[in-house]
């Protein structure tokens, strides 16, 4: 089974992490959430504290699939400067692992120099954190194993877009369609 990671930062958006962790558990991705804040509960941008499964120390990213940015102010902040969470951005795209960013959550990506010379979406006024990339207007952009979402709005398509990546078409239209996309 395919193993994917959503990290959460205090001030993370929640419809953007637990909306994904939704859409891939329901095809079949096995997803853990993982706090960077050295405390099993984490705060979202919008008062609503979800406990995550494992803190960032206690988890095995061995066989990490998938890597998982939600955005949020300020917790895409909080995540662009966890230097234990960039290692392991850096370390897995040498693996050739999917990395997905939300809404303001591409600056890591940005930031690290994985998005030079790719297509990528973020936030609108977030753009420059995107160094290097082609910024386009779409609400889910996919080039190579890294996939970028503008927002909130656009959480099923980005959810379903890495469903579709692990796993396939076929599951990924059938979770749409259960959730009336």
């Amino acid at each position: 089974m395919k193993h994917a990671f959503v990290f959460l930062a205090t001030g993370f958006e929640e419809i953007e992490a637990l909306g994904t962790v939704d859409v891939l558990r329901r095809g079949g991705i096995r997803v853990s959430t993982i706090s960077i804040t050295g405390e099993i509960k984490v705060m979202g941008a919008h008062n609503i504290p979800v406990v995550a499964d494992y803190l960032f120390e206690e988890a095995d990213f061995s066989a990490a699939d998938a890597l998982i940015l939600p955005g949020g102010i300020p917790g895409s902040n909080h995540l662009n400067t966890c230097t234990r969470l960039k290692e392991l951005v850096l370390q897995k795209s040498k693996e050739d692992v999917i990395l997905a960013a939300i809404c303001a959550g591409p600056m890591v990506l940005g930031g690290l120099g994985l998005l030079e010379g790719r297509k990528a979406t973020c936030f609108p006024n977030f753009e420059p954190t995107m160094i290097g990339s082609i910024p386009t207007d779409n609400g889910v952009e996919k080039d190579g194993n890294i996939i970028t979402c503008k927002g909130p709005g656009f959480m099923f398509e980005f959810g379903l877009t890495i469903l579709k990546t692990l796993r396939d078409e076929e599951i990924a239209e059938e979770v749409k369609a259960a959730l009336l996309v």
